[in-house]
């Protein structure tokens, strides 16, 4: 492969604040970055060398952009992977694999990789037709979620008892059992082409329930090290078995019992993974870099408590956003600001993150429970 830091044509499929956040790490390597994204003022189209609009789902699109490339990354899973396979057998070199992408992209297909190499998750049934699910005999509550194109809490459907299955999803699908549980928790795993393999310190999250998102995020977690050691376990298991290179995101959650059991796979860097820009040695997105340029992995080593709150467009506004209590939250020492430079807001709309970091973890809560207050995205 050509060196990294100079004439290397890094492809990125999305131009969203993922890839934006990774350009801005990139920048520092000094690649040439271009991007494909189908939103022509998609958060990337200002920072790379070149942005292309255009579908990520479109085999030709995808193609004829992977053709122009040296190496190829996602940061979003909704991809074309015929695409991407005809690309490697060409010779472009893409991570994360296509077999990886496809495999994550269907919740089915990630369900049975768990079964097959016992990672501990909820027990499930994949379901193909409204009468199937009609007689299935999983207790109630219990989860349905679209086998493709889920995000974001959008295909999540829970179903209570019996008069819920009226307006239950019809598409393939699969249900698991409800999983009653003490918290959410994450772990980041990064994995080279040579096979070194590196964690970051696990984090806590609390879900905005409305929305679905994670809305707060604790790091690192003080759940107990015994926890913490076997979430970086698993994760690094699942990496292994998948042998991906780049980043895996493993959600996962810690039941009522202290029993692990994973939730979802991103092959990519993640929502639980932005407060390492300033909460860890490297971040989430330069150890993704590190990771598909083939390169020694970078201390993942946490330098404070670091808290990230989501900044998401607040009910009951749509149109040009505006950032309410900006200049309050800017006052207070250790508050790191990032907008995703979304021109519009919506409902939910995920428009920015803010990162607290202090030696103190109570102070840095109290002052990210602040910033929730006061910052707001209005129009």
């Amino acid at each position: 492969m050509k060196a990294f830091y100079g004439d290397l044509r890094l492809g990125i499929l999305g131009g969203g604040q993922l890839g934006r956040m990774l350009i801005q790490q990139a920048i520092n390597y000094n690649v040439t970055i271009k991007v494909l994204d189908p939103d022509r003022e998609a958060p990337c189209r200002k920072l790379c060398d070149e942005f292309i609009v255009g579908s990520l789902n479109d085999y030709e699109t995808v193609y004829n952009f992977g053709k122009k490339v040296d190496l190829l990354t996602i940061e979003i899973e909704k991809v074309n992977v015929d695409a991407l396979e005809q690309l490697e057998k060409e010779g472009v070199v893409v991570y994360p694999q296509p077999r990886v992408i496809r495999l994550i992209q269907d919740k089915g297909l990630q369900k049975q990789f768990f079964k097959e190499n016992d990672i501990p998750t909820a027990a499930f049934q994949i379901i193909s037709s409204a009468n199937e699910l009609q007689q299935t005999n999983m207790p109630y509550p219990y989860i349905q979620k679209l086998r493709r194109d889920g995000y974001d809490g959008k295909g999540v459907y829970k179903v209570v008892n019996e008069s819920y299955l009226q307006k239950a999803f019809t598409e393939p699908s699969l249900i698991e059992r409800w999983v009653d549980f003490e918290k959410e928790i994450a772990v980041i795993v990064a994995r080279n082409d040579k096979g070194d393999m590196d964690t970051f310190p696990m984090v806590e999250m609390d879900f905005n329930s409305e929305a679905n998102l994670v809305e707060f995020l604790i790091s690192p977690s003080t759940l107990p090290f015994e926890i913490q050691q076997e979430a970086a376990g698993i994760a690094k298991k699942i990496a292994e078995s998948l042998k991906i290179v780049g980043l895996l995101a493993v959600e996962m959650f810690l039941d009522k019992n202290g029993k692990i059991l994973v939730n979802e796979l991103a092959p990519r860097p993640h929502n639980s993974g932005h407060q390492t820009i300033e909460g860890n040695v490297v971040s989430q997105f330069e150890q993704h870099l590190r990771a598909i340029f083939n390169q020694p992995l970078g201390n993942t080593n946490s330098l404070s408590n670091a808290i990230m709150i989501n900044i998401l467009g607040e009910a009951g506004y749509e149109g040009p956003a505006v950032y309410q209590g900006i200049e309050k939250v800017l006052k207070i020492p250790g508050v790191y600001i990032h907008l995703y430079g979304k021109a519009l807001t919506k409902p939910f709309r995920k428009m920015g993150h803010v990162t607290i970091v202090d030696a103190d973890r109570e102070k840095a809560i109290e002052r990210a429970r602040y910033v929730q207050e006061t910052l707001k995205v209005i129009s």
